[in-house]
């Protein structure tokens, strides 16, 4: 821990409210005044302060995969500027290899906190762009083998300076990307958003005094690794092993294993992803930044919800990533899924270990998503589109005493990307909804049921250029935990205009299509728990709204509906319930 003077813990938390509530107020800007559906109905950003040096005080709830690792970024501006930092600077970047960036797509920008010319740290947000040029429309090219092929890549650099916006980078940025105008209002949005968030800390440090102020970011940071400690220190001394795979390189079959050892001594922990399995050819490596993200991510969800959510509760961890690994990819390996699959990977493997540790708070897996973009020229208009189906949420595994989150989506935003409102897709894009609702019987059955995946369609209206990303199309992915049952695993079809035959989609690829139909079913997460023990009201709740069928409830979950099907036959129920624990009990014992 830090040494300094003791502050009224009162003061503490009422700044640390101060500054969380600041990171918030940053997100609401960006929301009401971005130009694309990415930021203003999927939210997919994330607002965090830091000081001085680097060091996240304090982030909004957003997406977590972003902000764990939102201390990279704001240290490498201190690390290429450092002293040339002045007021009415804006840094801006993105590069996961240079600049301490996650992936290519979620750009950073930056806004220097001062009182007078007393720099005393900085506003950040970090978002997802629409595009950035590169070999697919959407900012993900599955067809990537080096990061040269995903889009602009930019190290640290002022966008602006002394106030004034850096016209010439500006056009840059906007020449190199398909969508310029959703690319020019959502900066301004980023920017806006930074002003607000460094306005009001300089207004709270002139309350409080500059040392003041730097004395309440230590002590914020001291606090948040004590309470981490002491988490940690609850924990048997071990360690604990687990792993997740997927089951391609983007390019066909592989087995490619992640693997995480949690050691615990006292009030530390080391993650060591030693033995993982070595970079590969596709877009599924991950930047140094987004494993550790990935890693707190997962320590987040698996602890206490009230912990402090800032960088001085990471002082008790240490995390190895051998270079040259699937984690901790060496240049030029791609690596814009790097976010999404990888990070589920991570989270997974440390789930698993983390479950040996404390069995009594194992969790289930989320499933992974079916996911794509869809990319073109609106009819009628020399108007670009590029359309991501967040709507093809996957569903989260369950807990014990609590369901899994229907249709949350993927494991790395823990639900902070949000469902975009159908109507809107329809008014903004060439598409036209035809269904969206929960699929039957896709979460993974359990005394505690895993969430459900989506069934989705839709029509898309104009030739298009589809990029695919399915990573949950071949096998299942929500892994069930105490007798739960895995999820289910998803499906993709696309159905011309033309009468030709459907056509499966694959699990990465481009394909430029016709008007079609565009069906989707994604997976579901895993279960906690003898399915057999559920509760016969909620399965009954579940087989009312369309979650379960029938057949589930009575073979599955051992619950026998009424004649009607929407009521409890309580007395067969029990008989079958008690014909199946005999049955379980004798095969136990044979």
């Amino acid at each position: 821990m830090s040494a300094h003077k003791a502050i009224d813990p009162i003061i503490l938390a009422l700044v640390q409210n101060r500054l969380d509530h600041i990171a918030q107020q940053m997100g609401r800007v960006m929301v009401r005044t971005a130009r694309s559906p990415i930021f203003s109905q999927a939210h997919d950003f994330s607002c965090f302060l830091a000081d001085a040096k680097g060091t996240v005080v304090s982030q909004a709830d957003g997406i977590p995969i972003h902000t764990g690792g939102g201390g990279f970024a704001a240290r490498a501006i201190v690390a290429r500027f450092g002293g040339e930092i002045a007021p009415g600077d804006v840094f801006l970047l993105n590069d996961p290899y240079a600049a301490g960036g996650n992936h290519l797509p979620d750009w950073v920008i930056a806004r220097p906190v001062f009182v007078g010319d007393d720099h005393l740290g900085f506003a950040c947000n970090r978002a997802h762009q629409s595009d950035i040029g590169g070999g697919a429309a959407g900012t993900y090219n599955p067809q990537a083998t080096e990061i040269f092929h995903e889009g602009l890549r930019l190290p640290v650099m002022k966008l602006v300076a002394a106030d004034v916006v850096r016209e010439d980078l500006w056009d840059l940025l906007k020449l190199n990307c398909r969508t310029p105008d959703l690319l020019d209002g959502d900066l301004r949005a980023m920017l806006g958003s930074t002003r607000i968030g460094a306005d009001r800390v300089t207004a709270l440090a002139e309350e409080l005094g500059t040392d003041q102020a730097r004395a309440c970011f230590a002590g914020i940071l001291d606090y948040a690794e004590a309470r981490f400690r002491a988490v940690i220190r609850d924990l048997p001394d071990g360690t604990y092993r687990g792993e997740d795979r997927t089951d391609n390189d983007c390019f066909g079959p592989a087995d490619i294993v992640t693997r995480v050892a949690l050691t615990i001594e006292g009030d530390s922990l080391t993650v060591d992803f030693t033995g993982t399995d070595d970079q590969i050819r596709g877009f599924k490596n991950s930047s140094l930044a987004n494993t550790v993200s990935g890693v707190y991510t997962a320590l987040y969800s698996f602890f206490d919800a009230d912990l402090p959510r800032n960088e001085g509760s990471f002082r008790g961890v240490t995390i190895i990533a051998p270079e040259g690994s699937v984690v901790n990819a060496r240049p030029p390996a791609p690596m814009t899924m790097c976010t999404v699959f990888p990070a589920h990977d991570i989270i997974h493997a440390c789930w698993r270990a983390l479950g040996l540790a404390a069995p009594e708070r194992a969790l289930a897996g989320w499933a992974r998503n079916v996911f794509g973009v869809t990319s073109g020229t609106k009819e009628g208009a020399d108007e670009p589109f590029v359309m991501y189906h967040n709507n093809l949420a996957a569903g989260g595994g369950a807990i014990e005493g609590r369901d899994g989150f229907n249709q949350i989506g993927h494991l790395c935003t823990l639900g902070g990307l949000t469902i975009p409102n159908l109507e809107v897709y329809e008014q903004i894009y060439p598409v036209r909804y035809l269904r969206q609702e929960f699929r039957c019987d896709s979460g993974g059955a359990g005394r505690y049921r895993g969430g459900t995946g989506v069934d989705y369609a839709l029509e898309v209206m104009v030739p298009a250029l589809y990029s695919f990303r399915g990573e949950g199309l071949r096998t299942p992915s929500g892994y069930g935990v105490e007798g739960g049952d895995w999820g289910a695993a998803g499906a993709m079809l696309l159905s011309p205009h033309d009468g030709s035959e459907p056509v499966e989609a694959p699990q990465f690829g481009l394909m430029q299509l016709g008007p079609l139909h565009y069906q989707a079913a994604s997976p579901g997460g895993g279960g906690w728990g003898d399915p057999k023990t559920r509760d016969p009201q909620a399965v009954l709740a579940d087989l009312r709204d369309g979650i379960i069928s029938a057949q589930a409830a009575r073979e599955i979950y051992a619950v026998v509906p009424g004649a009607d099907g929407m009521s409890l036959d309580m007395a067969q129920t029990q008989a079958l319930r008690e014909e199946c624990a005999g049955a379980a009990a004798q095969s136990a014992s044979s």
